[in-house]
């Protein structure tokens, strides 16, 4: 069985991010610059979905507040979309994601879990960052990782996609 690089693991995220977007809600996302690193996000809105298996990790989706309504609109298909609409949305979303990554990974690597979609607000910042003295409430997370962010054309949805293995 032939080892999965990160590189792999990154266009991986980056290809199943598109697709979901592009599939669900035929929205088509760029990709920014990806930093090699798990970034500090201010978000309104995050969904995490843990992996386990060969390799463990999790994948986690932080946008703002507008970026996760527009989902919400779209991936549900309501008119509005309130906080239990958001949450949903981006629980699937990052589920859908995870999935994709999933399916391509148990083909070509064996073996792997996906938990439950958890999604939480407030800002994600690394463990070895102090926190801000007006921060209310935060998420540590490892270092280890990348960063993607995303945006459509227009601007009307960015989120930014991290994964750690």
């Amino acid at each position: 069985m032939a080892a999965i690089s990160f590189e792999e693991i990154m266009f991986t995220i980056m290809s199943a991010t598109q697709d979901v977007f592009k599939s669900y809600m035929n929205i088509d996302l760029l990709a920014g610059k990806v930093e090699k690193k798990v970034e500090p996000v201010d978000s309104d809105v995050t969904g995490i979905v843990g992996i386990a298996g060969d390799r463990v990790g999790y994948i986690i989706i932080a946008t703002d507040k507008s970026s996760a309504q527009c989902v919400a609109k779209e991936l549900l298909m309501v008119d509005e979309a309130d906080e239990e609409c958001i949450r949903d949305a981006m629980g699937e979303l990052a589920n859908n994601i995870a999935g994709v990554f999933k399916t391509k990974y148990h083909e070509q690597y064996g073996s792997v879990a996906l938990g439950l979609p958890l999604v939480v607000s407030g800002q994600l910042r690394a463990i070895s960052e102090p926190p801000d003295s007006n921060e209310t409430s935060s998420i540590n997370v490892q270092c280890k990782g990348v960063t993607i962010p995303f945006k459509t054309v227009d601007g009307s949805i960015s989120i930014t996609v991290m994964v750690y293995m």
